[in-house]
């Protein structure tokens, strides 16, 4: 089944509109657990690693995966989209993701500028991801598509609530993003060096572990934490509770819905740029373009 978000026009910038969720319940209630182990991943392929984890974990069922294919699975997807799906949005050619990650994403020096006179320079040599870098630094000005929502926690990873849960909310503490963030807000840069500096820990080992705690299952995805509880009865299925990093950033007053209240009226021809920056993980329609 392919979901659709769509982007309304408003007043006050876009009506979120999202699709019907799937019925998961009426799947997975009653199904052994075994079953449900292996069905689960396969509805959601884009992140089956972190799925099967996670579904493995709350079921206390041994799992075959472990923390490099996490990371593997993380650092691809973030490849494609900092390679392959951001660049042309913004006039850039697509780029090999092939060899090196490190390489691919930064150039010679392999790794993420840690401060802005770094991140100037960087952005001079042109090097890596660079180049994509400066398109949406100049799209974007201070405050424009920028979030302030609180983070995402063991409070909230299991509730459908407006909190920052993304890539770049787990690589918040980067001191470049810190930079960034007290400077231009939590806007389109912020939310590409996010990614990059999560694929820079991706590569390095460096993601939170996959947790268990009081049954609730969380695993680090490329588009944020993912939570998971599903209760058994004699080998039988009998709750799920789920909450992935898209039901947050699609919440009322969700991260996207923030982000694009505050994209400026003569700006909004990037409203494509903005929903992918931040990763919905469904196809995007945007009402009123021709090319969206």
């Amino acid at each position: 089944m392919v979901q659709v978000l769509t982007l309304s026009p408003a007043t006050d910038g876009y009506r979120v509109i999202r699709p019907a969720a799937l019925p998961l319940g009426a799947l997975v209630l009653g199904h052994p657990v075994d079953e449900v182990a292996k069905m689960l991943p396969r509805l959601f392929n884009l992140c089956r690693v972190a799925q099967e984890t996670a579904v493995r974990l709350s079921l206390r069922l041994t799992t075959s995966r472990d923390r490099d294919a996490l990371a593997a699975e993380v650092l691809r997807d973030h490849l494609l989209r900092l390679s392959v799906i951001l660049p042309p949005m913004l006039g850039l050619p697509v780029r090999g993701i092939a060899g090196d990650p490190l390489l691919v994403l930064f150039g010679q020096g392999r790794g993420l500028p840690v401060d802005l006179i770094g991140l100037r320079a960087w952005l001079a040599a042109g090097e890596g991801a660079a180049p994509l870098v400066s398109k949406v630094a100049q799209a974007f000005g201070p405050g424009e598509a920028a979030v302030d929502l609180p983070y995402v926690d063991a409070a909230t990873a299991l509730s459908v609530v407006a909190v920052e849960n993304s890539a770049a909310g787990r690589q918040a503490a980067h001191p470049l993003l810190r930079s960034i963030a007290a400077r231009q807000g939590r806007g389109p840069l912020w939310r590409l060096l996010g990614m990059l500096a999560d694929a820079e820990a991706a590569v390095a080992g460096r993601l939170p572990q996959p947790t268990i705690a009081d049954g609730v299952a969380r695993v680090a995805a490329a588009r944020g934490s993912y939570a998971l509880r599903l209760g058994q009865v004699g080998g039988m299925v009998t709750r799920i509770d789920r909450v992935t990093p898209t039901d947050h950033l699609l919440a009322p007053g969700g991260a996207l819905e923030c982000a694009l209240t505050t994209l400026p009226v003569a700006k909004r021809h990037l409203a494509p740029v903005v929903a992918a920056l931040h990763d919905p993980c469904m196809a995007v329609k945007v009402e009123g373009m021709r090319h969206a």
